[in-house]
């Protein structure tokens, strides 16, 4: 069995493209062997900065021999059709088709044996196909060739048992040269510090070469170096390394050969909010923040190079902190002169801020927020409405800021620093930082009142203006982060335990958006010429909502097909009764009573169903008492009554444990009907009441849930 090998060596590959990369060839490559029917053992796939690297093990020598066959005509069919048959399969005669009796009489056939073409001829082709359809994000075109890769190529490595594969790559390193890359056997290792070309014959020398000239191939290798090396390094000044998974993958997608490095912080920039000073590093330089042993940030950064230097980095720590202390002098300057004005001076100039062309600026949005948080902070405990206003007039005021022009991901954070040198309320500037939150499932929801109010504010308006103007996800395409929205007003409603109607709260959105679309347009804004009204888009968001919350706990336990049969009942807009309802129905189902009688419901219901259907006619009309013939009939109509007259109220208590309890005293009666009630009666009389019978669980159960949604 033979190995085979391929690196593409290019210019430096964006980092966030690497792991994606890597993936596509492999997948794109095997699923090219797989339907050219050659096999292998194992595949594996490796990136780095300049190279993509895929190992294929347990190769055959050649493709498989194939029969290809053909139907020709009867036998005995016309001398114009056999002589068509011959001549379009390449037959000498119609004697060199094999006769085959089938169901329809006796058959030529055309059969044609061809033998499997070498493994590397097929991995040519299947490597230069693979390239040429790699679906990179951005990719660079070459002029010459008209090939496209997402940076320069500079060569191809492509070996089958330590043979070059006898092909090249359609593209031009660059004008002028020639329009073929030939594969061969040869790489290079790191840039600067090993950039001799060597030739390797398999994948473990291929490994083995690139370490010793200073490139580490496996990203997982990379990542952990930086970790340990910068855990190290923090350690050895008494500080820990600052979390921060993303930033971690992103260097270790920036070098080959990582060699984490300390460097400090001027005093003079510490008094700068933490986050400024995280931020600067992280998105500018990369360098990872380090805290004290009080969890505070401490004054020094962890930088990692891509060289060995004779100096053991220091000339590289020294540029880099001259690099970080212009970076932070910007920072210092925006900070000061962002505090010459207040928070509140800046509102006005949000009217020269485009939220959405059809939908108005963030001024008119900062007014529907605040009116509807206001509306909101009535279904929240403790929220105070003045502050509640406050809040959601100064929310989007630090976007004008020159902070966050330059860190747009300060949004809310800065807000948060600037209302409290503006002498704003504890609560008016944690619920401006806080109001975009959460942001993701592993960001914390707000529960403090006048946050809670203003996020939900604001991730609700978002989604009926999105809604009325008719711009709703699509398949996987969100441009706007609209699932993420509604991701985040559940959480911030079922963490809380919001007792909040969502259907007013959509239509008092609606009537806010549409009073304020009235008005006029502002300077340079198109305005859509109508809206949908909120009986056209309410109950489709309602909807949506719903998939969003089966999404939100699937992965906590929580059945989506129990979420679907109470949200089936119709009017059900409060998430917490509604979950309060779902759990209670999942802990009945997993019972032996629950199970028993939701096997029972579908087995009436089956009947009934089937009964209809037969009959053209439906059987959810009233009982007639004085046509119940057998004691199990009349202890079943007893225990509907029964489950009725307590399920009820129960239910408008939202006492849904002893709904539950209510409706598993059902379980006997029905057990005993099936056991000794014959349905279909002779006396057709006697049959239709005792199928209106049947109907009638179906019609009890479902006052609970619509139990026909219900899996399993």
């Amino acid at each position: 069995m033979a190995e085979f090998l391929l690196e593409l060596l290019s210019e430096e590959i964006p980092a966030r493209m690497q792991a994606r990369a890597a993936e596509d060839l492999r997948r794109l490559v095997t699923g090219k062997l797989k339907a050219a029917g050659v096999a292998f053992e194992r595949s594996e796939a490796h990136v780095t900065p300049r190279r993509l690297t895929l190992a294929i093990d347990g190769l055959p020598e050649k493709q498989p021999d194939v029969s290809e066959e053909k139907k020709g005509p009867r036998v005995g069919a016309p001398e114009q059709a056999l002589r068509g048959f011959v001549k379009g399969n390449g037959l000498a005669s119609i004697d060199q088709a094999e006769r085959r009796e089938t169901p329809k009489g006796t058959f030529y056939f055309a059969v044609r044996r061809v033998p499997g073409r070498p493994t590397a001829d097929v991995l040519a082709e299947i490597v230069i196909g693979a390239v040429q359809e790699m679906p990179w994000p951005k990719s660079m075109r070459w002029a010459t060739a008209g090939g496209r890769w997402v940076r320069p190529l500079r060569s191809a490595l492509a070996i089958l048992d330590g043979a070059p594969l006898k092909a090249a790559l359609p593209f031009a390193e660059q004008a002028g040269e020639s329009a073929a890359y030939r594969f061969g056997k040869r790489t290079s290792g790191h840039r600067f510090l090993a950039p001799e070309r060597f030739e390797v014959e398999s994948f473990a020398d291929y490994r083995a070469k690139l370490r010793a000239a200073k490139v580490m191939l496996e990203r997982g290798e990379r990542r952990r170096a930086i970790e340990e090396g910068a855990a190290a390094l923090a350690a050895g000044a008494g500080l820990t390394v600052k979390d921060d998974a993303g930033l971690l993958d992103e260097v270790a997608g920036l070098v080959e050969w990582p060699v984490p490095l300390m460097g400090r912080i001027d005093a003079v920039f510490m008094d700068l909010p933490p986050e400024v000073l995280t931020t600067s590093m992280r998105s500018h330089q990369k360098y990872f923040s380090t805290l004290d042993g009080e969890g505070r940030l401490a004054d020094r950064f962890l930088l990692v190079a891509n060289m060995e230097t004779p100096d053991a980095g220091a000339a590289v720590v020294a540029g880099n902190e001259r690099v970080l202390r212009a970076r932070l002098a910007d920072a210092r300057f925006f900070w000061d002169q962002d505090r010459k004005r207040s928070l509140a001076s800046r509102a006005p100039d949000l009217k020269d801020v485009v939220f959405h062309a059809r939908l108005g600026t963030l001024d008119e949005k900062v007014d529907r927020l605040q009116a509807l948080a206001v509306e909101i902070a009535r279904h929240i405990p403790g929220a105070d409405i003045d502050r509640v206003r406050s809040a959601a007039r100064l929310a989007k005021a630090d976007l004008t800021a020159g902070m966050v022009g330059e860190f747009p991901e300060l949004q809310g954070i800065m807000g948060r620093y600037y209302a409290r040198h503006d002498g704003e309320h504890d609560e008016v500037a944690e619920a401006i930082a806080e109001h975009y939150s959460p942001l993701g499932p592993a960001d914390a929801c707000p529960s403090a009142p006048v946050s809670v109010a203003v996020a939900l504010a604001d991730k609700i308006d978002t989604l009926v203006g999105f809604w009325a103007i008719d711009e709703k996800p699509t398949g996987s395409k969100d441009p706007y982060a609209l699932r993420r929205a509604a991701l985040g007003a559940i959480r911030l409603i079922v963490e809380n335990r919001l007792r909040l109607p969502l259907m007013p709260v959509f239509a008092a959105a609606a009537r806010l958006l549409e009073n304020r679309l009235e008005r006029g347009p502002a300077a340079k804004i198109a305005r859509p010429a109508k809206i949908a009204g909120p009986g056209e888009t309410l109950p489709d968001l309602l909807a949506f909502f719903a998939d969003r919350l089966r999404a939100l706990l699937r992965d906590k336990g929580v059945r989506h097909d129990l979420i679907a049969a109470v949200f089936a009942l119709g009017g059900e807009d409060d998430l917490v009764r509604l979950l309060d309802r779902v759990r209670a129905l999942q802990t009945f189902l997993a019972s032996d009573d629950g199970s028993n009688l939701l096997v029972a419901y579908r087995r009436a219901a089956n009947i009934v169903r089937i009964e209809e259907k037969k009959d053209k006619v439906a059987y959810d009309g009233a009982l007639d008492e004085g046509r119940l013939r057998q004691d199990e009939e009349h202890g079943l109509l007893a225990a509907l009554n029964g489950v009725l007259g307590e399920a009820g109220p129960a239910l408008r208590s939202e006492d849904y444990g002893a709904a539950m309890a209510a409706l598993a005293r059902l379980r006997g009666p029905v057990d005993a009907f099936f056991d000794e009630v014959t349905v279909n009666a002779e006396d057709a009389a006697v049959r239709e009441n005792r199928l209106r019978l049947l109907s009638r669980i179906g019609a009890t159960l479902d006052r609970v849930a619509d139990f026909s949604r219900i899996e399993g």
